[in-house]
């Protein structure tokens, strides 16, 4: 019982705090990426809610946030608009028939992170490098910092180019109060978040920062765009919000005829979403494991994302991931326990319940300044220090991952910076198997095997051997080499099979356990040839021991 409570709070004071901080820093991006996802903000705000509060409980990472996310927002764009084109033109039109679609395939998207969770797929995120990491944090922080800029006023005069008219449009520029009002604040935010912590880190500094700078504004009554203008240009009719309710609707027949129809289209995108969702959140849960020196459970926030996502299915919500800029925010700001999480879900449902009136004055100058913040905080700016001091493939791995991150989205580029290591592995290793020679005094030669052998090796390896002008016993001793694959095993066979075509007596001795298995599957005459030692190499995988209860 001590347990559970310490891990569901460290310090109740910066859990609660950090948590309302998070919680002002939701609403924003909750209603941006429902806005980029064509949907209701409140759809996005019931999302954040859900998600954060399942995965604060029950996620594999205390003090990790979750909510609606604009890397899922980006794939899901396609489907509802397909989905409300399919609905338009139906017989009896159905409005908004992409929503109900989407909340279907939110419920194939916790099935499919669910049983990641359960076949326990989450520690394969331990074979990401280094490299593709620096470059996913990298990538995200320009994310951030871009999907900020649409929060800003207009930057020069309508109809004045910059190219054609450079003077004029920076003319325009000077003269644009409301960019510039919106810059001091934005810039005030900011100095607060920097020089607060080196007076007082009682209190988090991005929530005085939004404090002070929502004080001005209001009580300056200075005319700036606020979380609820923001709502209200989107098309939004405001943040006042009941409760989130189960959604019979996608039950019905001719709902569930159209998915049919497209379920190609529903599948697809659901496996997309759950990928970038398990993606991004388990390299989210690493990010924080280093910040915070503890380790979490990725199989454990599989489950727990999964389960989320289906309850947003059910009951009206857009989905989401972790979010690596909020999960900063409430690292930075203390939060530390499973507390920290709830109370920013939960501080977010209430601003939809009782709160609308005084979150919507909140200057989105403010909330720009803290995620300007977490953009610095979050970039790897060593990056540029160490680009010329590590090998250039990772270099290559770290810039392509950046860049592929911004021009595509996350998934896509975690797999392509995986995918290019993978190769580089593979290369490096295929030129590293060697085979040192020397003769018993049986006059028995020995070929002891060093390096990995596997699909790049083997032409390598087959060159090592001169079978035909060897003695009559030959040994091929593994003790520092391993059959990793097919390949191998063929290889190893073709060699051994030379040698007993011209009548001559081979051995293969030090083979581990996992190589013996592996040869006598694909052959079982290979248990003439194997001798077994006690002193036969053992090999321990990856296990499951990391993935305890967290």
């Amino acid at each position: 019982m001590q347990r559970i409570f310490k891990n569901f709070t460290f310090n109740p004071k910066d859990d609660i705090l950090s948590g309302l901080t998070v919680a002002l820093a939701l609403v924003p991006e909750a209603v941006a990426f429902a806005f980029v996802a064509g949907i209701d903000p409140l759809v996005g705000l019931y999302g954040a809610f859900m998600m954060g509060i399942v995965t604060a409980l029950f996620g594999g990472r205390p003090g990790m946030i979750s909510g609606a996310t604009g890397a899922m927002a980006v794939v899901m764009v396609h489907m509802i608009q397909k989905g409300n084109e399919v609905g338009d033109a139906l017989a009896t039109p159905i409005e908004n028939l992409g929503l109900q679609w989407l909340f279907i395939t939110l419920l194939f998207v916790g099935a499919i992170q669910i049983t990641a969770g359960i076949f326990k797929l989450g520690k394969f995120v331990r074979l990401i490098p280094h490299p593709v990491m620096m470059g996913f944090v990298n990538g995200l922080a320009i994310v951030i910092f871009l999907s900020q800029l649409g929060l800003f006023p207009e930057t020069g005069t309508e109809g004045i180019s910059f190219f054609k008219n450079t003077g004029g449009w920076f003319s325009g520029l000077f003269s644009n109060g409301a960019f510039w009002m919106m810059m001091a604040f934005v810039g005030l935010t900011m100095a607060i978040m920097y020089f607060l912590p080196k007076v007082t880190k009682k209190v988090p500094a991005a929530l005085v920062a939004i404090v002070v700078v929502a004080a001005i504004v209001i009580f300056g009554n200075l005319d700036m765009s606020t979380v609820g203008s923001f709502i209200r240009d989107g098309g939004g009719s405001g943040l006042k919000g009941g409760l989130p309710t189960f959604q019979f609707q996608i039950f019905d027949s001719v709902v569930l005829d159209t998915i049919i129809a497209n379920k190609w289209l529903i599948i697809t995108t659901a496996f997309l979403l759950a990928a970038v969702g398990l993606i991004e959140s388990l390299m989210t849960l690493n990010l924080i494991d280093d910040m915070t020196e503890t380790r979490g459970s990725g199989n454990r926030e599989c489950v727990a994302q999964g389960s989320a996502n289906i309850l947003n299915g059910l009951f009206g919500g857009m989905g989401g991931c972790a979010m690596i800029g909020q999960s900063i925010i409430n690292v930075n700001s203390g939060g530390r326990g499973r507390l920290s999480g709830a109370v920013a879900a939960l501080a977010l449902l209430c601003f939809i319940l009782f709160g609308a009136p005084l979150i919507e004055q909140i200057p989105i100058a403010a909330l720009v300044g803290v995620m300007f913040m977490v953009v610095i905080g979050t970039f790897a700016w060593s990056s540029f220090r160490i680009l010329n001091k590590i090998p250039l493939p990772d270099a290559i791995v770290l810039i392509a991952v950046s860049a592929i991150t911004v021009w595509q989205d996350l998934a896509i580029a975690v797999i392509a910076g995986v995918i290019m290591s993978a190769l580089v592995f593979a290369w490096k290793n295929a030129t590293m198997i060697r085979a040192r020679k020397h003769i018993k005094n049986d006059g028995t030669k020995v070929y002891e095997i060093w390096g990995p052998l596997f699909f790049g090796s083997i032409q390598n390896f087959n060159s090592k051997f001169d079978p035909k002008n060897d003695p009559d016993k030959i040994e091929i001793d593994f003790i520092e080499s391993r059959v990793n694959d097919h390949s191998g095993i063929e290889a190893l066979r073709g060699i051994a099979n030379k040698y007993l075509d011209l009548g001559k007596e081979v051995k293969l001795t030090h083979l581990s356990p996992e190589c013996k298995a592996l040869l006598l599957k694909a052959n079982p005459k290979f248990e003439t040839v194997i001798e077994t030692a006690v002193d036969d190499p053992r090999y321990h995988v990856v296990t499951d021991l990391l993935d305890t209860e967290v």
